[in-house]
Parts: structure tokens; sequence; C-alpha cells
């Protein structure tokens, strides 16, 4: 069975992890405004529901909520099968999921470390390869791994373990893409820069100014940027678009130094 074209969304089953809040959110509510039918996850089942009833009231859209915590491969497995069974099918997997606590290295136990790796990593891996059988079952698929600047790209002290992680996606997606393709199952990767979450709003003012002045755009990226790319990757334009990266950071990897930026214009 080809992947043909069958756009607008009314007909695709989309699963997003880490949907509650975020870039995640961000994601679900996008998807839910285009038609799809939606699958947002977060750790706390009662939690994942109410933003799923937000989203459903606020978009008009199909928004359920699964609470799956994963580091429980049998939890992820049974995630994919709930979703196709409520759906019918499963076409999305929005990877998105993750945490990043900041700890350094000298402080940093093996415990934190697979903590980050558990989710952000393995996490990543088992939730597509969950999502897989339902995917071949319909003869198509779209993966969009959500990664990170920081990591593949940048580091930023506090943050190794979570670079880490975001980089070791990578290396899995250009494997996973090869043995997927020829099941016409696309995956592919969004690295975001700063984006105004809930979660960078907790890293103070000073931060984000000090992130806002790094930016060649002159200011910080929004959920909505993160999530236009991800439709654009699950969409049927995207079909022939497999192991590849996008990164949505406002040119702030650009520069070479600070002195870049204050010399344009």
């Amino acid at each position: 069975m080809s992947f043909t074209p069958r756009t607008p969304w009314q007909d695709r089953s989309v699963v997003v992890t880490g949907g509650t809040r975020g870039i995640g959110r961000g994601i679900a509510e996008l998807f839910a405004r285009q038609g799809a039918a939606v699958a947002l996850t977060g750790r706390d089942a009662e939690a994942a529901g109410k933003v799923a009833d937000d989203l459903a009231r606020t978009t008009g859209g199909r928004v359920c909520g699964l609470g799956v915590d994963l580091r429980d491969p049998e939890a992820i497995e049974a995630m994919a099968a709930a979703v196709e069974r409520r759906h019918g099918h499963l076409d999305v997997l929005c990877a998105n999921a993750g945490i990043f606590p900041e700890k350094p290295l000298r402080e940093m136990t093996a415990a934190d470390i697979d903590e980050v790796l558990q989710v952000n990593l393995r996490g990543s891996m088992l939730a597509v390869r969950a999502c897989l059988p339902a995917m071949e079952r319909a003869g198509h698929g779209r993966i969009v791994l959500t990664s990170s600047i920081t990591g593949p790209t940048t580091g930023f002290p506090g943050w190794s373990h979570y670079g880490a992680s975001k980089a070791g996606q990578l290396g899995f997606l250009r494997g996973a893409a090869l043995e997927l393709a020829p099941h016409r199952i696309t995956v592919n990767a969004v690295l975001p820069g700063n984006i105004r979450t809930e979660g960078l709003d907790a890293m103070g003012e000073d931060y984000l100014r000090q992130m806002t002045a790094s930016i060649p755009l002159g200011r910080l990226g929004g959920t909505a940027d993160i999530a236009q790319a991800a439709l654009f990757l699950a969409s049927d334009e995207a079909a022939f678009i497999t192991g590849q990266t996008l990164t949505i950071d406002g040119g702030q990897t650009l520069p070479e130094s600070l002195d870049a930026l204050t010399t344009t214009g």
C-alpha cells in the first residue's frame, strides 16, 4: 500500500508524547486545529486528560489524553495499542517528551544520567518501536523527534546529560530512517533553540534576556514555530524527506561570536 495523498488531516491519527505542556502541547494543539485525531501523553493521566479536554474545547478537535511513563516499556506498548484501537489506525508519532534537569558534571550521579537518558533517548526509541506495527499495518507513517540544538550543535554548562540524550536521538533517527524507509515510514527531527515555554520561563528574566540577545531574529521562539515544522514533516508534502534534521532557532547557532551580532544591521 503506497502513501497516497489524503490530506487534509481529518483521517490522520497522531500521537504526541509529552503533550501536556510547552512544545508538546503546541504540537498537539496545531494538529487538532488541522482536524487530526490527537492522543497526547503525560506521566500524570489526570493532567493529560485535563489538557486534552481543554484543547478539544478550544480547537473543536478530537483530542484524548493518556497517562504514560516513558520509562516503562509495557506502558508505551499499551499506549500505541490504545491509540490504534481508539482511532482505527496510527499515522504520526511526535516523540516530544523530554526532561532537562540542570546538574553540573561534578555533582551528577549515575541516577541523574540514567533518568535523562531513559526519558529523552530510550523513551523516544521505545515509543517509535511501539508505534511501528500500527504504521506498518497502515502502509505508511511519519515520525518526528523533538531533539534540540543543545547537544547536536551547541553545549551549555549543567546540561551535558541532556545534550548527550539529544545528540543520541539523531544517531538513532538515521539508522531508524534506513530501516523504516521500505515501509514508507519517514523519521525526521526538529532541533529547537530557545523556545518560550514554562520550563524556559523558570530560568528567570536574566536568562531570558541573555538568550534573546543571542538570537539574530531578536526574539525567543514560540511553540507554534516548532509545531508548524512538525506539521510539515508529518505531511504528504514531506513524503520524500527522511533521516533529516531541521534547526529552528532564529539564527542562534549562526554567529561565530556575539561580535557578529553587533556588527550587522
